[in-house]
């Protein structure tokens, strides 16, 4: 079998690590990147592996990159540190791997989520990802706010499972959201996409319906309906947010230049009620926004 060097990127939270390296005992090397894990991560990795490399994160593809560039082997398999490879996934790898003979320049796995040690199949789809490839066809890229790998040459699915677990606890899944939703807010905020206060009620009732209802995750049991709940609840915190950020940029404006209050609020009143004019309000915002990013920049 060709030898393969698996790569984990571990940060300050320690998820499964010792679920995630008991599981790619087949592999050849393996290579942890701290990039500021916890003591108590490092140690187990210790167990498992000498190859730890201490290197600050960059950003999502230069740390991806950097790890596939120090691997020692020409295949390279990248797993999450709340990720598993199931034992027959494990053997399709290994069967790949001694029978295509080259032919392709990486394969895709099915990502299975679990959420409070139950499989979900709804509120989260299992979805395809390349995960073992040739280091020197592959390269990270951005699509869609998410990173993955793009092959230069052919690719072909395996059967088997790669077990994901984001979240060990409520209080984890809580903390991601909050930080997920930020990011999110400050996206949009720096693409100058308004936000209205029907965001804050339409958007997460939408998500709930969609996640709950039409992709049914009521059939996911427990797990389903806290998963729908608390994907709910991060849209109301994304438009909260980007309301928050606008608001600021408002109150800074009004404060900076010579504007009455209540005709400002009045051209804000006069936008929702006729949407024809709501351009000017959006000017006046998006004037104010610019003034900020000077001010912040000088």
């Amino acid at each position: 079998m060709k030898k393969i060097s698996a790569i984990i990127i571990c940060m300050r939270e320690e998820g499964n690590i010792q679920q995630c390296l008991k599981s790619i005992n087949f592999v050849d090397e393996i290579i942890i990147i701290d990039s500021g894990a916890t003591e108590r991560t490092l140690e187990i990795c210790k167990k498992f592996t000498d190859r730890i490399v201490r290197h600050p994160w960059p950003s999502y593809r230069q740390q991806m990159e950097y790890a596939r560039d120090i691997a020692k082997n020409e295949w390279v398999l990248s797993l999450d540190v709340n990720e598993a490879v199931s034992e027959k996934l494990k053997e399709n790898i290994i069967f790949a791997l001694e029978k295509d003979h080259g032919r392709y320049a990486g394969y895709r796995m099915k990502r299975q989520y679990f959420y409070s040690n139950q499989q979900v199949n709804h509120c989260w789809h299992p979805e395809l990802q390349i995960r073992l490839y040739r280091k020197s066809k592959a390269q990270w890229v951005r699509r869609n706010q998410h990173y993955s790998v793009e092959l230069d040459g052919r690719c072909r699915d395996l059967k088997g499972d790669l077990k994901y677990s984001p979240y060990q606890d409520l209080s984890q899944y809580l903390h991601a959201v909050d930080s997920r939703s930020s990011m999110r807010a400050r996206e949009e905020f720096e693409k100058g996409k308004p936000e209205y206060p029907s965001g804050l009620v339409f958007s997460p009732l939408f998500y709930f319906v969609k996640a709950y209802g039409l992709k049914r995750g009521f059939l996911d049991g427990m797990p389903g309906l806290v998963i729908s709940v608390l994907e709910s609840y991060g849209r109301f915190l994304e438009s909260a947010k980007l309301w928050e950020m606008r608001n600021a940029v408002s109150a800074d404006f009004l404060h900076s230049v010579p504007l009455n209050r209540f005709q400002y609020y009045l051209e804000k009143i006069k936008g929702i009620m006729f949407p024809e004019k709501r351009q000017r309000h959006e000017s006046l915002w998006k004037t104010a926004r610019l003034q900020s990013a000077q001010e912040d920049h000088t």
